[in-house]
C-alpha cells in the first residue's frame, strides 16, 4: 500500500553540518531513537538488541564529533517536537573517491513508522548529496533479509553486491551484507 502524505503530514526536515548544532535535548533524542529502533530489531549499527545508553551514547558522540559541511552531514525528520527519524551521509575525504557520498544508520523511531519518514529522509539526502556537495553517487550496505533492498529500490537504488554470509547475528542467523548504489543522483 502507498502512502500518500499531504504537506501538513510531512515531518520537517532539517540539516546540521556542525557539532555545535546539536543541543543536549537533540543528542538525547538521538541517543534514544537508535536505542528504540535497535532494540525493535532494527537493522541500524547495533545487531545485538537489546542495548541501551551506554552503548549508544559513544557512538552517537563520534559521529556528532565528524560532522562537516564538506564531509558529514545529520538529516533529522520530526514531527512537532519528536523526533522521527534520522540519517547520516558521510564523503570521502580522498580525492580518488571524493565524487561519492556513503549512507550511515537511517532510522525511524518506531513510533512513527509507515509514515514516510524514511523515504523522506532519503529523497532529501539525495538532494543534498547532489545540490550542496557534488556527488554523483551515494553507497550504503544493508543487512539481508530484512526488505531492505525493496525500500531502497524503490527510492531508486539498485543492488551491486553481496558479501554472502558475513554478517553473524546468532550462531544459526547468518546474513548476507547487501551493496546498493544509487547513481546518477
Amino acid at each position: 500500500m502507498l502512502l500518500l502524505m499531504t504537506h501538513a503530514e510531512m515531518p520537517d526536515l532539517v540539516q546540521i553540518t556542525d557539532a555545535r548544532e546539536i543541543t543536549p535535548e537533540l543528542r538525547c533524542q538521538l541517543i534514544n531513537c537508535w536505542i528504540a529502533v535497535t532494540n525493535s530489531g532494527g537493522a541500524a549499527g547495533f545487531p545485538f538488541p537489546p542495548v541501551q545508553d551506554d552503548d549508544v551514547a559513544p557512538v552517537t558522540d563520534k559521529f556528532l564529533g565528524r560532522l562537516h559541511p564538506q564531509q558529514s552531514r545529520l538529516i533529522t525528520a520530526r514531527f512537532d517536537d519528536g523526533l522521527a527519524g534520522w540519517v547520516v551521509l558521510n564523503r570521502d575525504p580522498y580525492r580518488l573517491v571524493e565524487h561519492w557520498g556513503t549512507v550511515h544508520h537511517l532510522q525511524t523511531h518506531p513510533e512513527f513508522r509507515g509514515r514516510g519518514v524514511g523515504s523522506a529522509l532519503m529523497r532529501e539526502l539525495r538532494k543534498i548529496a547532489r545540490d550542496e556537495l557534488g556527488l554523483e553517487q551515494l553507497h550504503l550496505a544493508a543487512r539481508g533479509e530484512e526488505g531492505l533492498e525493496d525500500f531502497y529500490g524503490r527510492l531508486g537504488w539498485r543492488e551491486v553486491g553481496r558479501w554472502p554470509g558475513a554478517l553473524r547475528l546468532t550462531p544459526d542467523d547468518t546474513r548476507d551484507e547487501v551493496l546498493m548504489l544509487l547513481d546518477p543522483l
